[in-house]
């Protein structure tokens, strides 16, 4: 089992940006999918963006594709999540995941792992 630690959530103003981090412990991240999620109030988690084993293969959901940036770096076992130009509408508790998958996942049932989730709220 991953151990998955969220930090980096707040209060940000539209347009402002904000840096999640995920540290994961138990297994290297080297050997795993990476994935960002998020739940707004009233809503299902839903996917925001992944990022392959080695990093090279990433992707995103429509609505963050050209504002968000997923990368890792294995030699701290962390996985980021860098959110520019933020909306109001990018309002949620965001979640990390791990998945033992070979390839990139948007479906939550691929994740075995799962962070706490900090909130992030983003003020028009």
């Amino acid at each position: 089992q991953v151990q998955l630690v969220e930090s980096g959530g707040g209060l940000v103003q539209a347009g402002g940006s904000l840096r999640l981090s995920c540290a994961a412990s138990g297994r290297t991240t080297s050997n795993l999918v990476m994935g960002w999620f998020r739940q707004a109030v009233g809503s299902e988690r839903e996917f925001v963006a992944t990022i392959s084993w080695g990093g090279g293969v990433t992707d995103y959901t429509d609505s963050v594709k050209g504002r968000f940036t997923i990368s890792k770096d294995n030699a701290k076992n962390t996985v980021y999540l860098q959110m520019d130009s933020l909306k109001p509408e990018d309002t949620a508790v965001y979640y990390c995941a791990a998945s033992s998958t070979p390839l990139p996942q948007k479906y939550t049932r691929r994740y075995e792992s799962w962070g706490q989730g900090p909130q992030v709220t983003v003020s028009s």
